[in-house]
């Protein structure tokens, strides 16, 4: 939903350089994991807390200053889905998330499932079974829209159709693959309506903020 690739890889190599490692080698462990998970694959004899103290500092400071864009097709594919309908899952924080959306204009869901509202992240399937959860839905009824192989891994380990948005190759394991979040927005919308996969106003979408 948020063009946010150059300011997490900007954070990063922020923080690599803090660290003293090698920055392209901390944004790809990055990207497959979370951040305890990548401080302990890419500095070992930090003290893992104070790394993420640093790494929430800078992700801050970039909310407040960075540069944010929403995906082409965003906007209008939020403001026209029902209300309580759709939800979103992130690996980030909900304070960054709705700060995030506010500098982009983007309107927030009722169901925030964020990094501070479960013990397993993504890959792990608790994030989207959750949200499915708060939206009173079942899982097999919700649409995952992602963009990332961890959030994919998310979505099929919770029983959900996982549509993959873009990218310029399909994730491997989406249902579908889009381009552009514009071009499956149509498609998005059919679903929630009533599809093979869902009956009329039982479909839910799930999404990755970014």
């Amino acid at each position: 939903l948020v063009d946010a690739l150059d300011n997490q890889r900007r954070v990063w190599a922020d923080w690599a350089v803090r660290y003293g490692v090698d920055p392209g080698e901390v944004y790809r462990v990055a990207l497959r994991t979370r951040p305890l998970e990548t401080f302990a694959v890419v500095a070992p004899a930090e003290d893992p807390q104070e790394c993420l103290a640093a790494l929430h500092a800078l992700e801050d400071a970039d909310v407040r200053s960075g540069e944010y864009a929403a995906y082409d097709g965003a906007a209008e594919l939020l403001r026209g889905l029902p209300a309580g309908a759709w939800a979103l899952v992130t690996s980030n924080y909900e304070h960054r998330v709705r700060g995030r959306f506010a500098r982009t204009g983007l309107p927030v869901p009722e169901v925030v499932v964020d990094a501070a509202g479960v013990t397993e992240g993504k890959p792990s399937p608790v994030p989207y079974l959750l949200a499915a959860a708060r939206l009173g839905v079942r899982p097999e009824n919700c649409l995952v829209v992602e963009d990332a192989p961890s959030g994919v891994q998310a979505g099929l380990r919770a029983g959900m159709t996982v549509w993959g948005v873009n990218t310029d190759t399909a994730v491997e394991g989406v249902h579908r693959h889009f381009a552009t979040l514009r071009d499956a927005a149509a498609h998005i919308t059919a679903f929630l309506s009533g599809t093979p996969h869902s009956k009329p106003g039982q479909g839910a979408l799930v999404c990755s903020d970014a």
